[in-house]
């Protein structure tokens, strides 16, 4: 479960061999799953009643007190399992093999899934526990990830150094993309660079030689009358080369004209 799908990935691309086997077990992850919890429950109910049986026949077959401060001597055995069950079989193989060293026991664990798998697969005890889960639910464990857990992953990434701030920004912003409406990456009004299409190319040059903006929306008789836009490139070409065009309105471009509610991944497909 701790192996992601970036890491097959790139796994793949180096050429390790295991990583088709894997593949095919994460394509049904209810199969190593059933594998694991059938093994280990067996190791654990076995075991302890072994245990048990073996410290009563120890205990009674000796002639001592079977009991210790009041406690019997098989309930002393079976809290010292309990431990021992908790600490080796479960906290230490999941700290190794979950949380630290998952990556370089990648390709021992895809060989130790499929022997434990095929003997259940045969015997059809595999079978019957897949049933078990179907009628029960659908899997539980479906490999998906969303929109918001990308989002979750890059806050992550950002917080911990992985991603500059902007580097995430920008990442969320693609997420959240095709939410964003026109009118949400519209320049506003009050901030808005805009020149008279009367206006000659020269002198718009000379009062703007600066100018940061490549796109300027010009006008007629009033701003509200707009009547389209020009480059800024056009417009450098046009001093450069010493063309023939003398106002800005010579060099003007139809604005398109769409609703401001309309999606930006749309209009940019039109």
């Amino acid at each position: 479960m701790s192996i992601t799908g970036t890491f097959m990935k790139v796994k793949g691309q180096e050429g390790a061999s295991y990583i088709p086997a894997l593949k095919e077990l994460k394509k049904d992850v209810d199969k190593p799953l059933i594998a694991i919890l059938t093994l280990n429950t067996l190791a654990h109910t076995v075991g302890a009643i072994l245990v048990g049986v073996q410290a009563e026949n120890m205990v009674s077959g000796s002639g001592y007190d079977s009991s210790y401060f009041g406690i019997p001597f098989v309930g002393i055995v079976s809290g010292i399992m309990t431990v021992l069950i908790l600490v080796v079989s479960e906290i230490i193989p999941k700290t190794i093999g979950g949380a630290t060293y998952w990556q370089s026991l990648a390709g021992f664990t895809t060989t130790a899934l499929n022997i434990m798998i095929f003997p259940l697969k045969w015997l059809g005890i595999l079978w019957v526990l897949q049933l078990t889960t179907k009628a029960i639910g659908k899997s539980a464990h479906m490999n998906t990830m969303t929109r918001e857990d990308f989002i979750a992953i890059t806050d992550t990434a950002e917080k911990e150094g992985v991603f500059d701030p902007s580097e995430g920004q920008y990442i969320k912003s693609l997420m959240n993309f095709n939410q964003i409406e026109v009118k949400d990456v519209m320049t506003p009004r009050s901030v808005m660079f805009m020149a008279p299409q009367s206006m000659k190319i020269k002198d718009f040059f000379k009062e703007n030689q600066e100018l940061r903006f490549s796109r300027i929306p010009v006008f007629g008789t009033n701003r509200d009358d707009i009547k389209g836009y020009v480059l800024k490139d056009h417009i450098l070409e046009d001093i450069i080369h010493d063309k023939p065009a003398e106002t800005l309105e010579d060099l003007r471009r139809e604005i398109s004209m769409v609703p401001a509610n309309m999606l930006s991944h749309n209009y940019l497909k039109k």
